[in-house]
Order: structure tokens, then sequence, then C-alpha cells
């Protein structure tokens, strides 16, 4: 699937989709940074509402709806679906009269590196461009409660420009790997950074747990990061609704009971480090090559192995 635009020369088109939902800070400075400066068309095709950690989810059984709303400088819907669903939509030439030359997702309030990938809706957009075979980009910034501000989204978004405009002009020189695209971390003291570093994806998780929630007490809940980190400190900080719950149900809510970090060279190690973390992910999850090893040897005679144990 390919745009013709930036190979002839024109100005090329971006689009910008997340997961945060079309009113999310981090989308709206991204898009006005784009915008500024006055080099892309800029097209918007984002989730109506919040759908962090919604991982590749797509809309099969209904219809979505899309409505135009307004963003200085840029041609934009809300979309009643996922953040897969919007990337979809958008790059079909069923939305928009062409097919971005770019897709950028983001800037997500909360990073997205190691297992986390998986929950993520941000990187899912990315991932869902890609798979029709669009350049595509997922952006995060380390969101931290209480010190991190909305100005960091602009930042962030200005940060991310000369990688933009790198893939752009590889795209346009026809260079630009086209098995891969880019997940992209920002530190959260951004304006300090440490410059960029390619990483790999790592194994970092943060282990969640279950608690009972009732209608009496443990209401608070704070907002859900695409990380799946509970960002207890956030002013968008929600109360669980159980009105319309009957007594004859038992509720339950997610926190956070332990977390795994990497020790070696990875995306989120070198994220807390203060670097631009610029990871290369592919559609596919390759096991490591000692499982395969063990397996290649093991299936065989899996059958004879089964018939002969006193299970």
């Amino acid at each position: 699937m390919e745009n013709n635009s930036i190979i002839s020369g024109d100005k090329p088109t971006v689009m910008v989709t997340n997961d945060d939902g079309i009113e999310g800070p981090g989308l709206l400075a991204l898009v006005q940074v784009l915008v500024s400066t006055r080099r892309y068309n800029v097209l918007v095709c984002a989730p109506e509402s919040e759908q962090s950690a919604v991982s590749h989810c797509i809309t099969w059984r209904h219809p979505i709806a899309a409505k135009q709303v307004h963003i200085d400088g840029a041609t934009a819907y809300a979309v009643s679906g996922s953040p897969a669903d919007c990337a979809s939509l958008g790059i079909s030439k069923t939305l928009f009269p062409s097919i971005p030359d770019l897709v950028i997702s983001g800037i997500n309030m909360g990073s997205n590196c190691g297992y986390h990938i998986v929950y993520s809706g941000t990187v899912a957009g990315a991932r869902e461009a890609f798979l029709n075979g669009v350049p595509a980009i997922s952006v995060s910034y380390d969101w931290v409660g209480a010190k991190s501000s909305i100005n960091d989204f602009t930042l962030a978004a200005e940060a991310c420009l000369p990688i933009i405009n790198g893939v752009l002009a590889e795209l346009r020189n026809k260079t630009y790997p086209q098995n891969c695209f880019l997940n992209i971390d920002l530190p959260a003291n951004i304006a300090n950074h440490k410059g960029y570093k390619l990483t790999k994806q790592g194994k970092s998780l943060i282990k969640m747990g279950w608690r009972q929630v009732t209608s009496e007490s443990d209401k608070a809940a704070g907002k859900m990061l695409s990380t799946m980190v509970m960002d207890t400190d956030s002013t968008a900080s929600t109360e669980i609704n159980t009105s319309a719950t009957s007594a004859e149900h038992l509720l339950f809510t997610r926190e956070i009971r332990s977390g795994q970090v990497d020790e070696d060279d990875s995306d989120h190690r070198s994220l807390q480090e203060g670097y631009i973390t610029v990871t290369p992910l592919g559609a596919l999850s390759n096991v490591e090559i000692d499982c395969h090893a063990y397996l290649k040897e093991w299936l065989p005679n899996v059958a004879e192995r089964l018939s002969a144990s006193a299970l």
C-alpha cells in the first residue's frame, strides 16, 4: 500500500491516532507541533473515548461511527472504535481520499516498554498500519504523576520531529525498511533527555493482581495508563461506578503487585536512564531459540511419551 505524494515530492501526509482518545493531550500536542511546521498534511483518526490497554482489539460484529471534529490545521475524525480500528479506517481510502505516507500513534500518557507492548492500544494503532503496508511509529511519554506536565507533551512531540522527518526522507528515497515499525518512548525528564538510543524490546512487566471492591469502600481508582500502571496521582482519576450493579455481583479491580525489570540494555532500562528509546518492532512474536530447540526434539515423541506416562 503506497501513497505517491511523498514519492512525487509533494507535502507528505501524516495520520495521527492514539488510545487516550481524540481529546488526549498527547495527541493534541503532537498534531499542533506537526501542523506548526507546515511541512505535512495532517489527518487525525482517533477513538472518541479512552481506549488504553485494549491491545489489538478490533470491532467486527457491528459498524463503527466516525464524526468530524475540529482540530486546528488538521482534518480530524472521532471514531467509536479501538486504536486498531482507527488506523485501519484511516488508511483505507474510505474515510480519507488517499493513503497517508506515515501513521503516528500517540503521544501516549505512559511509557510502553517490554511486555507491556502487548497490552498497548498505542502500539496496536501503529502495528495495524504496519500490517497493512503503511509505515508507522508509536510514541509514548513516560508520564510520572505529580511531576509531569501537560507541556511535556509538546517537548516530546518536538523531540520526535527529527525521527519523523528522517523516516519520511527514507521513504521518499525508497530506502526505508519495510519489515518493521518503530516504537518510541520518551523519558519523564524530556527537557533534559540524553538523546536517541536504538534499543530492543525487553521483558519488563508490572504484575497486576485483583482486589474486591464494595459499594461502601475502596471506590477510588487512579487512571489506568496503557502500560497497566495505575497513576494514582493523576488529576484524571476516576471512581468505580457500582450504582448499576446488583447485590449478587462481585466487583474486582486491578492493583499493582510487583514489578519485573530488565537487567540488560533494553528499552525500559534505557528509558529510565534518560534516553529517547527507538525500538524496531515486527508483527510476529518469535519464541526464544532454546524453547524452539527443546520443542523440536519433544514434539515428535509427545504421543508416545503421553501414552507411556502415568498421569
